[in-house]
């Protein structure tokens, strides 16, 4: 008789979610600026190569200031993706939030971003560093697809 009332579903395993997808994805379709912030945060959080890659457009530059040198270091978008893959694979966890822009300009085909952000990095519980700087991304719309991209990436962080 019990058989008859629960029928064939199983109490130990809930039903699907059906609803997260309507009501917002995790991922951004990157036709606005703010969802290039979106999944730039979603590839650290999930450290996902394959979604911090389509963020970066193939003319990238990355910059950052080495100051026991006393120069700035360039180095291009095959070397941000290894760079950023060494980054993922070997760290635990990366917490990365999204503070105040501090400048925005923008048109219909570029843009430039300052903003900044508090990066939390943990390789294992005894080890975990904590960055707050800011970031200086210009971008670009690809003007087939509509997507925003970053083309340059300067590092204002004093780390």
């Amino acid at each position: 008789m019990i058989f008859i009332f629960i029928g064939c579903k199983n109490p130990f395993a809930p039903a699907f979610d059906t609803t997260a997808g309507s009501s917002g994805n995790t991922l951004s379709d990157q036709t606005t600026i703010d969802g290039v912030f979106q999944n730039f945060q979603y590839a650290y959080a999930f450290q996902d190569t394959s979604i911090y890659g389509k963020l970066i457009n193939p003319d990238f530059i990355f910059t950052y200031r080495n100051y026991d040198q006393g120069i700035d270091v360039s180095w291009g978008r095959d070397e941000e993706l290894k760079t950023t893959y060494g980054l993922f694979t070997s760290t635990q966890r990366l917490d990365l939030i999204w503070n105040n822009i501090i400048l925005s300009t923008q048109d219909s085909s570029t843009a430039n971003i300052v903003r900044s952000f508090n990066l939390t990095v943990t390789f294992n519980p005894t080890d975990v560093i904590r960055i707050n700087g800011r970031v200086n991304l210009n971008m670009k719309k690809n003007s087939g697809s509509g997507k925003w991209q970053i083309t340059s990436w300067r590092d204002e962080s004093n780390f």
